[in-house]
């Protein structure tokens, strides 16, 4: 039987080993990739000690379940790329991340150090190219560096305002080699200087904000998945049981409180914005997804009380009142300073009866729309069954990846979220090509959920190669692709838009219709559905949501049903 020798104090191991244990070391399970020339002995070395290495076909892709991971999992997403053109692609995903304030790191390899201006492959000055993506970025120009750097670039991209860090490891660096004595000793460093940096908290107005909460005649609670990521639910739930003021989720902080709660607003949102008079926001920007709240889609009376982790956040928008804090602890000091002298909006109160009259009437109105069976299929019908199918999974429900024009927008108004962190979209960024990154993303840090992917053809597109990954390493996700022939539908051009020496060509938004996107996933293995009807409908969700395995579903969708730039209009 043969037996495992310990490596001596004085066994030397390269730069590859050093970044492995340091990551290791500091607590790293997951890295997202694309292995080769000079980072293939960095996985594998890493795969070794216990970290999970999910490799892909495209670094934008491993880039952007990298930073979804780091969302759902509160903890930073590592993804790993080759030199030069490894380092571009990747930035796709370091930038979705800083945009959204996700943790992540990337670690990318680069050309031998001698060599850099000659014209070495894959030359390209990364840090350089990163500088517009990241919080902190740094280059090894020595293996004895590795260590610290990996400690500091994963501490500052959690710390803070969560967002996108990297590090560069120069080809020559990791042939570099030191004494596992040296290692030690070089791990034990780096991670004794990061827990020394303990941030200082400022006092909170938390009287004040109570005292605008108590006198506003028209309070609303908007959060955001700031508060997903701090993992508010409970502390705005009881905020909200005890206040009894209506709340308004971000598309991604829907499902913190769950989207049929008396309270919820979502489908009175204009009503709720434009008259409220004092709006307590909970880890959301008052960004374009909340018309950066200016009127006329506000009152130009509101008072905003604005609670997020970042103090520049808090300065730029000049707010009646900032907090500075993790949106957990602030809304726990406030649920303190409530306890002692408690008020609460009764069901008779104006403000609220409005808003419950208002949401039952727009609720109403959807449903009329969605009880019919359309066929050709529009975008209701097949939301209807998918929303009907992925409510009976039940608890733990559904992890929800959605993008596309009409299919994310649709979506967001008839897909319900009941559990937290349960919806993955386009986000801040708008960011298309997400899909699958962000499935294979959520397998991995919620193992016990299905995944869920309702995508539009375009934005399947971009990362659909990928559904070779989730057969690879045989993830729960059923992928369903809208297929309506294009970007928003068919060709919707005006005849006289027809012209010209290429008006033969298809127009810039048209696929090729009643594409076959169901047999790519069967030439990897999975399984795949073509369905038009409700009843293939049904019957595809039922079959692959019991068997868990890799699935694309194909909805063929009228070309004409849906909007051009679904419903964001000046967006566009």
């Amino acid at each position: 039987m043969a037996t495992v020798t310990e490596p001596s104090n004085d066994a030397l191991i390269d730069g590859n080993a050093v970044a492995a244990r340091a990551l290791h070391w500091a607590g790293v399970e997951k890295m997202f990739g694309v292995v080769g020339i000079p980072v293939t002995a960095l996985a594998t070395r890493a795969v070794a000690l216990g970290i999970r290495f999910l490799a892909f076909h495209n670094e934008q892709s491993a880039g952007y379940a990298a930073s979804a991971y780091g969302y759902l999992a509160a903890k930073p997403g590592v993804l790993l790329t080759v030199s030069g053109p490894g380092c571009v692609h990747g930035l796709a995903g370091l930038s979705n991340a800083m945009v959204n304030t996700w943790p992540l790191l990337m670690i990318s390899g680069s050309c031998d150090q001698k060599d850099f201006g000659r014209g070495d492959f894959q030359e390209l000055d990364q840090i350089a190219a990163v500088k517009p993506f990241v919080k902190f970025s740094a280059k090894a120009t020595d293996i004895s560096q590795i260590p610290r750097l990996v400690f500091e670039a994963l501490h500052h991209s959690i710390s803070g305002r969560p967002g996108g860090c990297y590090l560069d490891i120069p080809s020559d660096v990791l042939h570099q080699t030191i004494s596992e004595s040296e290692l030690s000793k070089l791990l034990s460093e780096a991670e004794n200087s990061i827990s020394q940096q303990t941030p200082g908290e400022k006092p909170l107005d938390i009287e004040k904000a109570v005292s605008l909460l108590r006198g506003a005649e028209r309070p609303l609670i908007v959060f955001g998945k700031g508060a997903a990521f701090a993992r508010a639910e409970d502390s705005l739930k009881k905020l909200v049981d005890t206040t009894r003021i209506p709340f308004l989720p971000t598309p991604m902080g829907k499902g913190l409180l769950p989207d049929t709660h008396e309270l919820a607003a979502t489908a009175a949102r204009s009503l709720a914005i434009g008259k409220c008079d004092v709006a307590l926001i909970i880890g959301a920007r008052l960004n374009w997804l909340l018309h950066f709240g200016e009127p006329p889609r506000w009152s130009k009376d509101v008072k905003f009380i604005l609670v997020d982790v970042s103090e520049e956040e808090i300065e730029l928008r000049k707010p009646c009142l900032g907090l500075v804090g993790d949106a957990k602890k602030v809304v726990d000091l406030i649920n303190e300073e409530i306890k002692d002298d408690p008020f609460c909006l009764g069901k008779s109160h104006p403000w609220v009866e409005a808003i419950s009259k208002k949401a039952k009437e727009n609720v109403a109105k959807m449903e009329a729309q969605l009880a019919k069976d359309v066929v050709p299929f529009n975008f209701l019908t097949p939301m209807r069954i998918i929303r009907d199918a992925i409510i009976a999974q039940g608890s733990p429900a559904p992890v929800l990846v959605s993008e596309g024009a009409n299919t994310m927008d649709v979506g967001r108004a008839v897909l319900i979220q009941s559990e937290p962190r349960t919806r993955l979209d386009a986000g801040t960024w708008g960011t298309m090509g997400v899909g699958l990154g962000y499935c294979i993303a959520a397998a991995v840090a919620m193992p016990e959920r299905l995944v869920v992917a309702v995508e539009g053809d375009s934005g399947f597109g971009f990362s659909g190669l990928e559904v070779e990954t989730l057969v690879r390493y045989q993830l729960p996700v059923v992928v369903i692709v809208f297929n309506n022939g294009g970007v928003y539908g068919g060709d919707r051009r005006n005849p006289e838009e027809i012209t010209g020496p290429h008006k033969d060509d298809p127009a810039p938004t048209s696929f090729v219709p009643d594409a076959g996107y169901h047999t790519l996933i069967e030439a990897f293995g999975g399984k795949g559905y073509i369905v038009a009807t409700p009843d293939e409908l049904k019957s595809a969700l039922t079959e692959s949501f019991a068997a868990r395995k890799p699935a694309v579903i194909n909805v063929i969708i009228d070309p004409y049903a849906g909007a051009e730039s679904g419903r964001l209009q000046h967006k566009n």
